[in-house]
């Protein structure tokens, strides 16, 4: 699949089980025909820490690149979803909900009472939609043309039609990480946390591993595919007693001493945070990521 999606649907009927959730299915259904992948699905009520908490989820834990929600952006009082997202974004994309009500308003004069939102956190795209199934699919194909080239522009962290290769990120703050983890949803579950920080070593891995003589590592070319990497925060959040993960993965060319990735995971007791570490350490290193070291 080219790209990673998550469909987030927000209603208190439906959570509830009073309504059946239908813009959920058809905007997944939507993606899969325009070759993004659903990696996560999640349905929670109106209320703005359970949405944060997924899309946060979403974006820092799994790092889809396409976010969308459903719901929650009219005017009743429950309506919270734009004011939850706009919290987390760190920049506005206006184009985006401008181009989608401009369509709406095409079709019925009250397309211009959605108050829906979308910006970019991370590496991630946000888009608010609306609830119903029939303004979902019209406001998300209304988009869709412009779509492809901004993921790829922040796939590429440059610009699309330059083919810009990825540069090094800086990593984010661990202190921050950490306060955000106690503060969310799962953190009054977890009674130990623990951090992987894995960086670039000027040892090569043949003499660190092997005892094999080689020169001074000068640097390396590290990427990650993002679909395994999510199944691999997915396996990780599975185990016994796990609570909370969350990962960052660096990518490009990167020197001596800079961060390869980030791991934290929450859970109830120290073995199971151990092994869950260990197990998720080792799958992403063995499965997820590409490592060329540069002598």
């Amino acid at each position: 699949m080219k790209y990673t999606a998550a469909v987030i649907t927000v209603s208190d009927k439906c959570s509830r089980g009073e309504r059946e959730d239908t813009s959920g299915p058809m905007l997944c259904t939507l993606l899969a025909q325009n070759e993004c992948e659903v990696v996560h699905r999640a349905l929670v009520p109106d209320e703005k820490e359970q949405i944060q908490a997924v899309i946060r989820h979403a974006a820092d834990e799994l790092h889809v690149q396409l976010i969308l929600t459903t719901g929650g952006t009219g005017f009743s009082p429950r309506d919270i979803t734009p004011e939850a997202t706009a919290e987390l974004i760190e920049r506005a994309t206006p184009g985006l909900p401008e181009l989608m009500r401009g369509e709406s308003c095409k079709i019925t004069p009250r397309g211009c009472l959605s108050r829906g939102i979308a910006g970019i956190r991370g590496s991630s795209l946000i888009v608010n939609l609306p609830g119903s199934e029939k303004a979902a699919r019209e406001n998300f194909e209304a988009i869709l043309p412009a779509l492809g080239h901004g993921l790829e522009m922040l796939r590429s962290a440059g610009s699309a039609d330059c083919a810009a290769k990825p540069e090094k990120q800086t990593a984010p703050s661990l202190d921050l990480w950490l306060h955000e983890a106690k503060a969310s949803p799962e953190g009054a579950a977890c009674g130990m946390y623990l951090f992987h920080n894995g960086v670039v070593r000027a040892t090569a891995k043949r003499t660190a591993r092997l005892g094999e003589d080689a020169p001074p590592v000068r640097g390396m070319v590290f990427d990650y595919d993002e679909v395994k990497t999510a199944a691999a925060i997915e396996n990780a959040r599975a185990m016994p007693g796990i609570r909370y993960v969350r990962v960052w993965l660096n990518r490009g060319k990167l020197a001596v001493g800079d961060d390869i990735m980030l791991v934290l995971v929450g859970g109830d007791i120290r073995p199971h945070v151990v092994d869950a570490l260990q197990a998720l350490v080792e799958e992403i290193k063995t499965y997820c990521v590409t490592e060329t070291e540069q002598y």
